[in-house]
């Protein structure tokens, strides 16, 4: 949708919440984009935040878990709900780390939004594989390997990222698959 005020996004979000609603929106200055997310996605994302979870509490590491809360700033005229969303080292307001997992292309540019609520990290998980964007000045420049969690193997993870497993084993294999590295 495009030409979209404010208020209306806001009450629109809002309506969702109340009624709980698994609709996500992305609001980029006036731009609107309303998604049903599918179950392969739903499991994709679970996923990754469970084997990163695992792999903090493996590593001693605090993360502080903000889940896909909505992020909103009408100044910047910006809102969306991560797939998973994170704080490291300590709680913040507006999480360090985003994960977005894509199956369909973007109408409304995911990127842009995070980048303008000051969201430092981004990864995004398509095609088996996760793309880290790091945020500099006001724009995200892809990156080879995450600088919050630098010791993760990204491309370990994704690999263990496969709907139709369960999260036991996705965990244990993906504790295996670093142990032997």
């Amino acid at each position: 949708m495009h030409a979209v005020p404010w208020h209306l996004y806001v009450s629109l979000r809002d309506s969702l919440d109340e009624s709980n609603s698994h609709l996500k929106l992305t609001f980029l200055q006036g731009e609107l984009e309303i998604m049903s997310p599918s179950p392969e996605h739903e499991e994709s994302k679970s996923l990754i935040g469970r084997l990163l979870e695992s792999w903090c509490i493996d590593k001693g590491i605090e993360l502080f878990l903000q889940g896909s809360t909505t992020l909103r700033e009408e100044r910047a005229a910006r809102g969306l709900e991560a797939d998973e969303s994170y704080s490291v080292g300590a709680r913040k307001d507006i999480p360090d780390l985003a994960i977005e997992v894509v199956y369909s292309s973007w109408r409304v540019d995911k990127l842009e939004t995070y980048g303008g609520l000051g969201v430092r990290e981004v990864w995004v998980f398509r095609d088996q594989k996760i793309s880290v964007h790091r945020l500099v000045k006001d724009r995200y420049e892809q990156a080879p390997r995450s600088e919050l969690l630098p010791l993760l193997d990204l491309d370990v993870l994704a690999r263990h990222v496969v709907p139709g497993t369960s999260l036991t084993s996705a965990i244990r294999d993906f504790r295996r698959a670093l142990a032997s590295k």
